[in-house]
């Protein structure tokens, strides 16, 4: 009966369009009230620990991180760059566009981000081209999910947090998988735009912009490098993502002002006052759940119920799939990372292949409607329709998923840079 409560507690809230920080709560407060020891003070306490973690540092230094880049002149430098390498492609400024937001989603660690750094200058560039509405769209709204899962990766990061896993072995993971996923976007760009007439390169010009572009192209290196060495952890790494960027635009290219770094860091402050009252309110009731043991019996009915790994990982990616397109990815993997990660290690699957594939199907949200969120960032950024951003999404949609059933079939391509 205390089951069907809840259920009608999250079914009402779900109707009547609350956020997802006042359904959280209403399921956090109710679980402590009925099957807990019935006092919610244990809640706030449990929030305000869960929000104790070294590893939290990391999201707001990143997120600004990527915001400088953005406002400053490393995203403009990055796109140069990779423009002046594919002209001689045919279709060449479409694969500049998915390689530029690889790049950049090296450095901002966020799908948003990435999008709006990107298709500011690249949208344009594309229609005064001629290449189709559709494709412009579609192309640049669908690459920009490459910066969730292309470490560093925020979406990862909360991974890690809340099933233990190791954050750098998790962006290592990532690796991989991201390159395939840039490849096949790339490639399904090429072939859309096969017939386009080419460029001749431009030697002096690519090294021109190659010499302006490179404090810009070394922040993956270092950034990337200095993980994978261990010479500095995630939390470092943002850090030292933060001050590079800091370092670069104001004393290097000299292109930031402090108007414009005061405007980042408000504009950070308030997406973190959406963000973590989601963290600290989804690990309290992690907290809860851990010690009523609901992932442990979760484990043990879905190995009972589920009779192979292969039927496992449809159902679970099935699941997400639907998930996907009511939460968003941070939600999503805060209240369902804990629950799904102890039956998937019952079937062998290893946590970090597991963290990847939950990332990645994820990411296909960001696509689907109705939360998905870089549809309404496109359709606020470009002025477009949001049934045509839509529609263009769809067969870069269906190439991410193709990603998506290679990465959770074949482990090595999670694991292969682990050994």
């Amino acid at each position: 009966m205390a089951a069907i409560g809840l259920l009608l507690l999250a079914l009402l809230l779900l109707v009547l369009r609350q956020n997802i920080v006042v359904l959280l709560l209403a399921i956090a407060g109710y679980v402590h009230l009925v099957w807990g020891d019935g006092r919610l003070e244990y809640l706030v306490e449990d929030m305000w620990i869960s929000l104790g973690s070294e590893v939290l540092l990391s999201i707001p230094m990143f997120l600004i991180a990527g915001n400088i880049m953005t406002r400053g002149s490393i995203a403009k430098r990055l796109i140069r760059i990779t423009t002046l390498l594919t002209d001689p492609l045919p279709g060449g400024l479409g694969i500049a566009t998915i390689l530029s937001c690889a790049l950049f989603a090296a450095i901002s660690g966020s799908s948003p981000v990435t999008l709006l750094a990107v298709g500011s200058v690249l949208y344009p560039a594309l229609l005064a081209q001629g290449y189709d509405k559709k494709f412009a769209l579609g192309a640049i709204t669908s690459a920009g999910t490459l910066g969730i899962i292309i470490p560093p990766s925020i979406p990862l990061i909360i991974y890690g947090l809340v099933t233990e896993q190791s954050i750098a072995d998790l962006f290592i993971a990532g690796i991989v998988p991201g390159l395939v996923l840039t490849a096949m976007l790339a490639i399904y760009s090429y072939w859309v735009n096969r017939a386009r007439p080419s460029k001749s390169f431009d030697g002096a010009a690519f090294l021109s912009a190659l010499r302006e572009g490179i404090w810009s192209l070394m922040l993956p290196v270092v950034l990337l490098g200095g993980i994978y060495s261990g010479y500095f952890s995630p939390t470092e790494a943002a850090a030292v993502a933060l001050a590079y960027g800091l370092l670069v635009e104001f004393f290097i290219h000299r292109e930031l002002t402090f108007a414009d770094f005061r405007a980042t860091t408000l504009d950070t402050a308030r997406m973190l006052g959406m963000l973590f009252p989601i963290i600290a309110v989804a690990l309290s009731l992690k907290s809860i759940l851990t010690i009523m043991r609901v992932p442990h019996e979760l484990a043990l009915w879905m190995t009972d119920v589920t009779t192979s790994k292969v039927a496992f990982l449809i159902a679970v990616n099935l699941l997400l799939l639907v998930v996907g397109c009511f939460f968003d990815v941070i939600s999503a993997i805060l209240i369902l990372g804990p629950l799904l990660l102890p039956p998937a290690v019952a079937f062998g699957i290893n946590p970090i292949q597991f963290g990847v594939m939950m990332v990645i199907n994820l990411e296909i949200g960001f696509l689907t409607p109705p939360i998905g969120l870089n549809l309404f960032v496109a359709m606020t950024a470009f002025r477009e329709k949001f049934q045509l951003i839509c529609v263009s999404v769809l067969p870069f949609a269906a190439v991410i998923l193709a990603v998506l059933m290679l990465v959770a079939f074949v482990p090595e391509l999670s694991t292969i840079l682990l050994r």
